[in-house]
């Protein structure tokens, strides 16, 4: 069976790693043109391409998916199946192109939280549970039939990167269990429709930066959820208000504290020298880590010895 593999950044080099251990042909990989990257402006070559030429395993980069040189490129790799792992959306003529077809491993348990980001919408909305999907692409972006699922807990504590590095290693396995389920003619596949049916679709966009700003008016769990739903990519900020001036603050890690209080959403409860705590409503968000504007990472013991908050500034 040829395997043509599709992917770009960390979380697809797992799929793409068990699949070359367990010996399948992997007769082309296809992932974005590498692009200057850091401060430095060095140009990056993505993670898949990285694992691919460490492999010996030839290297496609098209940057438009519909140009007709890449076309006669990717048919003449002659795959019998073509696998998705975090890549960008595909044009009918190439994901209909392989007689096995096109199948594509999604960081949620489809149909909820189509889009973009699912693992940070799904702590983001305090799911307790989330999962992977493997499913045969069609035309619309993850509505294809399901052939495979494996759901994951999210622990109150975890934070979008812990379970973006869960979800990566059991979406490879899930992804190898498929390769061998299709390369053994057991396909059977579930319409999301059916699905849909017995539940409320959620939806997991793009993040923007707007999206990343706490709202201290808003409850406690739903300040804490947003925290850790964003860490440690691409993080939740907010603005320190001194009056005559504004800082903004990224919040890395923190945790909860439910108490009852009088202060105002967003005032700062601090020794300056331990602690930062944020109220909001029905608590406190006790933050250890943080970074200030301009200023390196921080935990929250070490940037208090080099600043000190003044008891009429608040967070807004």
């Amino acid at each position: 069976m040829r395997i043509v593999f599709m992917g770009t950044p960390q979380f697809a080099v797992e799929s793409l790693k068990i699949l070359v251990e367990n010996k399948y042909n992997i007769v082309g990989v296809i992932t974005s043109p590498d692009k200057p990257a850091g401060r430095g402006q060095q140009v990056q070559q993505s993670a898949v391409k990285q694992f691919a030429l460490q492999h010996n395993l030839q290297v496609l980069q098209p940057s438009n998916l519909k140009d007709e040189v890449f076309l006669q490129e990717l048919k003449s790799l002659q795959a019998d199946l073509q696998i998705v792992v975090a890549f960008r959306m595909l044009p009918e003529s190439v994901w209909n192109m392989p007689p096995l077809g096109t199948y594509n491993l999604h960081a949620s348990l489809l149909p909820q939280y189509r889009g973009a980001a699912p693992i940070n919408w799904a702590i983001i909305n305090g799911e307790k549970e989330t999962g992977i999907t493997t499913f045969k692409l069609q035309h619309e972006i993850d509505t294809g039939n399901i052939l495979m699922q494996q759901k994951v807990s999210i622990t109150p504590e975890m934070n979008a990167g812990q379970l973006h590095d869960i979800l990566m290693i059991q979406g490879a396995d899930l992804m190898l269990q498929t390769v061998k389920k299709i390369e053994q003619g057991n396909v059977v596949l579930t319409e999301q429709n059916k699905l849909l049916a017995n539940q409320q679709a959620k939806h997991a966009p793009k993040i923007f930066k707007d999206t990343c700003q706490i709202n201290w008016n808003n409850s406690l769990e739903d300040s804490y959820n947003l925290i850790r739903g964003l860490s440690p990519y691409p993080c939740a900020w907010t603005e320190l208000n001194m009056g005559d001036k504004k800082i903004t603050f990224k919040i890395y890690q923190a945790s909860k504290e439910e108490a009852q209080h009088s202060l105002s959403a967003g005032q700062i409860k601090t020794d300056n020298k331990t602690f930062l705590k944020i109220a909001a409503k029905g608590g406190f968000i006790d933050v250890t880590e943080l970074q200030m504007a301009g200023k390196k990472k921080l935990l929250i013991t070490e940037f208090l010895k080099g600043f000190s908050f003044d008891e009429n500034s608040f967070f807004a």
